[in-house]
């Protein structure tokens, strides 16, 4: 497929942001590519909240329903494999995948999402995304009123604290971490009820991913509904550094207003360039990077 042709944009990664970009190229009858693994990051989370026609629907519900309507449009093709290098060509760029294929294209659109780093903690992954969670927005209504935990970094449990507190009064505060509060910080979360305990989480007890206890090093046992934890992460794919595309100081892909790297011809959308993580803000940014290729591509032709 394509091996001679080339392309107006190739995107990297067909989840939301991704088929969001390629929508709008189709509409505007770009020839386009969408390479995709198919491993979306969410992939165990049981359903996807705050987006509007979709709210409470499978992640993959809403992925198959928009692949469906993506393919639709003639001029998107989709090719199932891992692009793992890019190089820049005379006519923009060569992706090569895992299968040996290549295929090139003047704009190139990253849309590869971010690797969670887990703790080696007994039950976390099978807890993550389901009741070991990140977002208020994305799953906080449904814990609303439970016993919440925060496990994260000093600074964003700081920063979740009051988003929790307008969801839930029982709300404690876990791990070592809380040792580095400061004084003020220590006498705000106390006025409002805050509990903190100064010990790190051993273990998660859950059954199929919903949590029942947190095991603590010193052998104790609290029971939670919910925990939001702060994990560091990695981009999925060094496909946008190897091309020279510089990073914020928090680890994601630095874009402009319209979703433009600071390398000419490459966009990023969704979680690998955007700090609050939905499906609604990958669909946004991949629509704006979609319609912002289209117009590079408009323009250099006119």
């Amino acid at each position: 497929m394509g091996k001679n042709k080339i392309y107006d944009v190739i995107i990297i990664g067909g989840s939301y942001a991704g088929l969001s970009a390629a929508m709008a190229l189709g509409r505007s009858l770009r020839q386009t590519l969408v390479i995709d693994g198919g491993e979306p990051c969410n992939r165990q989370t049981p359903h996807s909240q705050n987006f509007l026609t979709q709210d409470g629907k499978p992640p993959k519900e809403i992925a198959d329903l928009a692949t469906k309507q993506v393919q639709d449009y003639e001029s998107v093709v989709f090719f199932k494999g891992f692009a793992f290098k890019v190089n820049t060509s005379t006519s923009g760029f060569l992706v090569r995948t895992d299968t040996g294929d290549v295929f090139e294209g003047k704009k190139l659109i990253m849309a590869t999402g971010i690797k969670d780093l887990m703790p080696q903690i007994p039950g976390f992954r099978e807890c993550w995304g389901i009741s070991v969670i990140h977002c208020p927005y994305c799953h906080g209504y449904e814990y609303r009123g439970k016993k919440t935990g925060i496990w994260a970094p000093a600074a964003k449990a700081f920063h979740l604290a009051p988003l929790l507190l307008n969801l839930t009064d029982d709300l404690t505060l876990l791990g070592q971490e809380v040792s580095n509060f400061t004084e003020e910080e220590v006498k705000t979360l106390q006025k409002h009820g805050v509990k903190m305990v100064n010990h790190n989480v051993m273990a998660i007890e859950h059954n199929n991913g919903y949590l029942h206890k947190v095991v603590l090093d010193n052998g104790d046992k609290i029971s939670f509904s919910a925990v939001y934890a702060g994990v560091p992460f990695e981009q999925s794919s060094d496909i946008p550094e190897t091309l020279g595309c510089e990073l914020t100081e928090h680890g994601f892909i630095k874009t402009d207003h319209f979703q433009k790297t600071t390398v000419p011809g490459v966009f990023a959308c969704g979680d690998n360039s955007i700090r609050m993580r939905s499906v609604a803000q990958a669909v946004a940014s991949g629509n704006l990077a979609g319609a912002m290729a289209n117009m590079e591509l408009s323009k250099e032709s006119f």
